[in-house]
């Protein structure tokens, strides 16, 4: 699969990791599944709930992810992925991240380093859980839906 974001998403994903330095931001990706593709349309930013390490983990509670889950559903989406920063860190899946993560989601992982977003990439956790594949990213201008 490919996941396809509008350049829009790309710089809001950006400017979150930014905003939230040295924490690690994190948010929801809605949109499609369409053919060989998953098409983002609407990203929904979220709180980074982790207290004890929220420099290098992030923690979305139960509650906020259900109510962004209903959000998209209305808007006629699905969660096609989760995104997140690493502060001071290349944008590479950590164990925890492995340990974490759902197949079939998109992982979207901007790198901050020193407050500054740098590069992005998206990563698919294989279906033995064991690793993750980086999974291509193709920044296609759409209609975008923010929250």
């Amino acid at each position: 699969m490919t996941l396809v974001l509008d350049p829009r998403h790309v710089a809001a994903i950006r400017r979150h990791g930014e905003a939230d330095y040295p924490a690690e931001a994190c948010g929801l990706i809605g949109g499609s599944v369409e053919e060989h593709y998953k098409v983002a349309v609407q990203l929904v930013p979220l709180v980074n709930r982790r207290t004890d390490a929220a420099r290098n983990r992030y923690l979305i509670d139960p509650e906020s992810f259900r109510r962004a889950q209903e959000r998209l559903e209305r808007d006629g989406l699905e969660v096609i992925g989760v995104y997140h920063s690493h502060p001071d860190h290349p944008p590479v899946p950590s164990a925890f991240d492995r340990e974490h993560a759902w197949p079939t989601l998109s992982y979207v992982i901007v790198g901050v380093g020193r407050g500054s977003a740098a590069e992005l990439k998206s990563w698919v956790l294989t279906d033995d859980r064991g690793s993750f594949e980086e999974e291509p990213i193709t920044n296609e201008e759409r209609k975008v839906v923010w929250q």
